[in-house]
């Protein structure tokens, strides 16, 4: 029997309103567990803090220098491979594995545009991630205001994707891109978000891990179409990736300098550290905006949606990426999954009340044998 809750802000019941109360024990019991391991933020390493000094910036923004230098060399008639080992052995990069070179989609659109160009297509694909959302949310909030937190949180997770002097960064491309494949993804229309989930990767190879998650997710609900669609993406990618393992090949030399790997194993507080220095949550003290990544991700749970599982299967899959193989100065990754993530906050709400009412519930079933 469905508990006689009205929903605080969303339109419909949160995934918890049916819980037994040993389930939902349990689910606090998890709440708090996450709570806990987000404060392992607290401890957990982060890149040096930013001078915010303009003649530091070749230190302060090291890679988004070189990439603005490979679009610089590439805008000069240069050829793209030769440009970018070049600046790599300048800048004291590793040019080994061939994953070190970036794919070179976006060094050759930009080469080819104008700056303010660039910069006007980073804000247009920036609001449409916001339009996009808008629509997929405006049916789940029963009320304006609680939309329109969602919103605000949803531009506090793309701060950084509207700031100019980022716009040769391809986390910022792809990570919008990612969100913006998600939002336009529906049961009956998947087309367009897989065209742009393979833009995403074209960009930035770490975006094959949503178009993998998707695939997989649309295979696990039987919709085989969509997952050969999503398939048919990354075997494109996959041909892509091959041909410039092939081009990197022909400029790399025996002596450049390998990688150190990427077995950070810096653990889930470092996912959570990069969710924080990626978002608005940048701003707030690092004891505050830890436990709210927590949150966040809770009320991504809460959210009885489809849309809401596929979501957290996505910031699950990067929270693995990010604290099984990132490094200090590969917390950028975060980038990829920053601009939905705070969204869940505005779920937390409902799925909280319903969480605790389906705890303390004491109801009891009352037999009553009448006789004649």
């Amino acid at each position: 029997m469905a508990r006689p809750l009205t929903p605080l802000w969303l339109t419909a019941p949160s995934r918890f309103i049916t819980l037994k109360r040993p389930t939902a024990r349990l689910g606090l019991l998890l709440l708090a567990i996450l709570l806990a391991a987000s404060l392992t933020a607290l401890a957990s390493p982060g890149p040096p803090p930013v001078s915010h000094d303009p003649a530091q910036r070749a230190n302060d923004e090291a890679d988004v220098v070189l990439y603005e230098s490979i679009v610089a060399g590439v805008r000069g008639g240069g050829d793209y491979y030769a440009v970018t080992a070049e600046a790599l052995r300048t800048g004291n990069y590793p040019l080994r594995p061939f994953v070190t070179f970036r794919l070179p989609t976006l060094a050759l659109i930009q080469a080819t545009l104008p700056r303010q160009v660039t910069v006007a297509l980073l804000y247009l694909l920036a609001a449409a991630v916001m339009i996009a959302w808008f629509i997929r949310l405006r049916g789940a909030f029963a009320r304006p205001p609680p939309l329109a937190i969602a919103l605000v949180l949803l531009a506090g997770g793309m701060v950084a994707f509207i700031q100019p002097e980022l716009a040769s960064f391809h986390e910022v491309w792809a990570g919008l891109l990612i969100a913006l494949s998600l939002a336009l993804r529906r049961p009956e229309r998947w087309v367009e978000a897989v065209a742009v989930g393979m833009v995403a990767m074209l960009i930035r190879e770490t975006a094959a891990l949503y178009v993998g998650i998707m695939a997989v997710l649309a295979f696990a609900e039987g919709r085989r179409r969509e997952a050969l669609g999503w398939g048919a993406a990354i075997a494109v990618f996959t041909v892509v990736v091959a041909f410039h393992a092939h081009a990197v090949a022909q400029v790399v030399r025996p002596i450049d300098p390998a990688s150190p790997g990427w077995a950070g194993m810096l653990g889930f507080g470092f996912f959570v550290k990069t969710m924080t220095l990626s978002t608005a949550l940048n701003l707030a003290p690092m004891r505050l905006a830890a436990p709210l990544v927590g949150l966040a991700l809770f009320g991504w749970a809460s959210w009885n949606d489809a849309l809401a599982l596929r979501a957290l299967t996505i910031f699950a899959g990067y929270a693995a990426l990010l604290g099984l193989f990132g490094r200090i100065d590969t917390f950028y990754w975060g980038l990829m999954i920053a601009p939905t993530i705070l969204t869940g906050l505005a779920f937390a709400p409902d799925g909280l009340r319903d969480l605790v009412a389906a705890a303390l519930d004491k109801r009891k079933i009352i037999v009553t044998r009448l006789m004649r």
